[in-house]
């Protein structure tokens, strides 16, 4: 125990200096039905990042330490104010059991797969009761590494997964296991306190369910042949993040006017000024649905209509660069 203690200590060496807007950190957390698991990392800063700098470690059923096997090196880069979906990789359609497929629509949001083989490496197989850290450094050298962000709680194990009730590990609501956590504009920077309990840090989390219902054009349930609704992953909101952090304007070209949404909060009609940079523009729902795409040919004036659908919305922003960004917009 004081081994495993002292690597926290070392593990932790940057805690209480992070600063907001300057670090990656976790947006979003899959844990779907079997093999569905997947990690959003969000950009927050004004410059790409290289990713080989990072690694996401497992601490399970209340580890706490990690070794290379219980970690994965990350490969890519993120660009300013953009996200980077990992996912593990388990694309073989003729899986079962613990191989079984990630599902079709999971797959496709994927930038990176990651731990293909539990043996060599075990990251990316949590189940709702494993902590999760991304961490600064590299797998060869875990007591170096710095952490950027922790999920759930290392040294804890809550049983099935961490609720949302006094003590945060059985009483309430299960939020970590078959629910996917998405991190709420407002979280400027990561958790890197390894002592402070999951219920903080929901504080910093809206939590969905693994699957949606599928839908019809006229918002009508679809069954399948045998008389049952057909489910869907409910992972469409991975790539697309809203963050206090990002600019209304991603625009680099100088003397360009800020983009602008409004109103916000609104009634049904929201307008997006000075996108003359957009090339694409896209509405998501709370669910992660995509209800809205609209291509720009250079207009400098968009509107969006929500035909006063009350709810929260995401609008995706894509320039002509290939930089995107999100932003929360409120029918009321």
């Amino acid at each position: 125990m004081k081994k495993g203690l002292l690597f926290i200590a070392t593990l932790f060496t940057g805690f209480g200096f992070a600063q907001d807007c300057s670090e990656l950190f976790i947006s979003e957390y899959v844990e779907g039905w079997s093999n569905n698991k997947a990690l959003e990392i969000y950009n927050p800063t004004a410059n790409p990042i290289n990713l080989s700098q990072y690694f996401v470690a497992r601490y399970s059923n209340g580890a706490t330490s990690a070794t290379a096997a219980n970690a994965i090196q990350l490969t890519g880069t993120i660009a300013p104010y953009s996200t980077y979906v990992a996912v593990l990789d388990k694309r073989d359609p003729l899986g079962a059991g613990q191989e079984a497929p990630i599902w079709d629509s999971l797959e496709v949001k994927a930038d990176g797969f990651y731990c293909p083989v539990y043996l060599t490496s075990n990251a990316f197989y949590w189940n709702g009761n494993d902590a999760v850290v991304l961490a600064k450094g590299t797998t060869s050298n875990i007591p170096a590494a710095i952490a950027v962000d922790i999920f759930g709680k290392i040294g804890e194990d809550p049983g099935i997964g961490w609720s949302t009730a006094f003590p945060y590990t059985g009483a309430g609501t299960i939020v970590s296991e078959d629910h996917s956590l998405l991190r709420k504009p407002s979280v400027l920077k990561g958790v890197t306190n390894p002592l402070i309990s999951f219920f903080n840090a929901m504080a910093e989390y809206d939590s969905i369910p693994p699957v949606i219902v599928r839908l019809d054009m006229n918002g009508d349930t679809v069954f399948g042949g045998g008389g049952n609704p057909i489910l869907d992953g409910n992972w469409n909101s991975l790539g697309v993040h809203s963050c206090n952090c990002a600019p209304l304007s991603i625009s680099t070209v100088a003397n360009k006017e800020e983009i602008k949404i409004y109103p916000n909060p609104s009634n049904g009609i929201v307008y997006i000024k000075n996108t003359e940079e957009i090339v694409l523009v896209e509405v998501y729902n709370a669910l992660g649905q995509r209800v809205i795409e609209l291509k720009n040919a250079s207009k400098t004036l968009l509107s969006i209509d929500l035909e006063n659908n009350k709810g929260v919305y995401f609008v995706k922003l894509t320039s002509k660069d290939g930089m995107t960004q999100a932003k929360r917009v409120v029918i009321k």
